[in-house]
């Protein structure tokens, strides 16, 4: 069974793997516990439900590493378009990574999951639209400084964002039904004719409009 005291911790990896890998429907608090090592007593004396382990997991995912993550890879010591590129790059190469792994391109599995209760689990809704609303303003943070800095030219900042926010989880959500990580190859390429760079070094403003 393994330790009493990493119990919980061990739950919630286990059902965010099972639900990335697989779906929220098709993963059972059975499977959960026997990925987990952990005894059904146990689940229900961390959680009343799956609804409520998937959501835990989540937000001590998102503060305990990919919140850090957006942190170091939007940092303001880095060139704001460049911080962008960083963050695409490091997407493609954590799908890559897991299609090693899994032999599959999993895609976000926040929108993954988000598509599948989209119309049931409210309070699981509420915590991916949270999430991906803050991983937003990191975007958005990033153009509205490049544009200031005459690095691109954008009288919305906010449009521009969600338009490539869109773009980038489409993206990732086309590789993972084709199961075809090659398809995100071009995803910053793409996102740099977006923007209006096409091609351009992200680093170079233009001096004249700073």
């Amino acid at each position: 069974m393994g330790r009493v005291s990493d119990a919980k911790e061990r739950l919630m990896s286990a059902v965010l793997e099972l639900v990335w890998t697989g779906s929220y429907g098709t993963t059972t608090i059975d499977l959960i516990c026997e990925k987990a090592g952990v005894k059904k007593g146990s689940f229900y004396y961390f959680f009343d439900s799956k609804t409520e382990l998937v959501a835990t997991a989540l937000e001590d995912l998102w503060n305990s590493t990919y919140r850090p993550l957006m942190d170091s890879l939007y940092s303001p010591s880095v060139a704001p378009l460049d911080r962008l590129k960083a963050a695409v790059e490091h997407a493609v190469a954590e799908q890559e990574e897991k299609f090693r792994q899994f032999g599959f391109v999993l895609g976000c599995p926040l929108f993954s999951l988000g598509n599948e209760i989209s119309t049931q689990e409210q309070s699981l809704r509420d915590v991916i639209d949270r999430i991906l609303s803050t991983e937003l303003l990191y975007l958005e943070s990033a153009l509205r400084e490049a544009a200031a800095k005459g690095t691109i030219s954008c009288a919305d900042p906010a449009f521009m964002a969600k338009a490539i926010f869109l773009y980038w989880e489409g993206a990732l959500a086309e590789a993972r039904i084709k199961n075809d990580v090659k398809l995100l190859s071009n995803l910053w390429p793409s996102i740099e004719k977006l923007i209006g760079l096409s091609g351009q070094t992200p680093t170079k403003p233009n001096m004249q409009a700073a």
